[in-house]
């Protein structure tokens, strides 16, 4: 029970004469019309579900805390009782004005004779600053 296979039916000469029928275009015109052909776009995503708007972060109550300046600090901040970010961005204000902040090392803080009864050092890094500043805060 052999069965016999057909042998497929051969298409090359319909395709030689489709070949033969449609004339050659120059490389230059296919060219210009790959080119001039529109971009194609990519699919425009989808919006994402809006979530609700998130509530506005509250600041901790300890950093909101109005702190009384020393005497020292007073004479840079004035004398009113501030929340400690207030404190620091007044100092900021202080050594910008001032032109205390070192050229080259932009993290170090040049102490002036106001600065140095708060800092007791000539050079102070901006991180140690706000420690040395707590100390003069009641």
């Amino acid at each position: 029970m052999a069965t016999a296979k057909k042998a497929p039916a051969k298409k090359a000469p319909a395709k030689k004469a489709a070949a033969k029928a449609a004339p050659k275009k120059p490389i230059a015109k296919t060219a210009a019309a790959k080119k001039a052909a529109p971009a194609k776009k990519a699919p425009a995503k989808k919006a994402a579900a809006k979530k609700a708007p998130a509530k506005k972060r509250a600041p901790s109550a300890a950093f909101m805390k109005a702190m009384t300046p020393s005497a020292a600090l007073a004479a840079i901040i004035g004398d009113k009782a501030l929340p400690r970010t207030e404190v620091t961005k007044k100092v900021w204000d202080y050594i910008k004005k001032n032109k205390l902040q070192d050229a080259v090392n932009k993290r170090m803080i040049n102490a002036d004779a106001k600065l140095k009864e708060i800092f007791k050092k000539a050079q102070v890094s901006m991180f140690e600053m706000t420690k040395l500043i707590s100390s003069h805060l009641k």
